[in-house]
């Protein structure tokens, strides 16, 4: 089902800042008088992810889009030993915190599709509605599980 919300060519623009130029290290999207998926935040490109869950934390009953640019420790394929490499993962969550009112979380759910069809080179889509699903530890889960791939 689809809200008819579109994204904003400013939200396209700064994602591209993020993936191509490494601008920012992460971006918070909000939905704009209930059409347009526009920017609301950017972090700087030294922001670690402590510094987003903190900014995260404003948005405890108000329904976000988020990407960050996740520095990720893989294995380096053919290698016998532990060897991994750090290589940035693109991640696009959905946050829908459970205090968020019934209307927001399904104009956010609705809408997420729209966003995620228009920021093209996502690696990982996380969906999270408390701040434990968001952790640091949830995301490193959620790397392993894929393997790094």
């Amino acid at each position: 089902m689809s809200s008819g919300v579109t994204v904003s060519t400013e939200a396209k623009t700064v994602y591209e800042e993020v993936k191509k130029d490494r601008k920012y290290r992460y971006i918070i999207y909000h939905i704009k008088d209930e059409r347009v998926i526009d920017v609301e935040s950017t972090g700087p490109r030294d922001a670690t992810y402590a510094d987003f869950l903190e900014e995260l934390n404003k948005f405890k009953t108000e329904c976000r889009y988020c990407v960050f640019d996740f520095p990720a420790n893989i294995p380096v394929e053919g290698s016998q030993d532990t060897q991994s490499m750090s290589v940035n993962r693109l991640i696009l969550m959905r946050w829908c915190p459970e205090g968020a009112r019934v209307k927001q979380k399904m104009l956010y759910s609705s809408s997420y599709e729209a966003l995620k069809r228009a920021l093209v080179g996502i690696y990982k889509y996380i969906q999270a509605c408390e701040f434990e699903e968001a952790s640091q530890a949830a995301i490193d889960d959620a790397f392993r599980k894929s393997g790094g791939k």
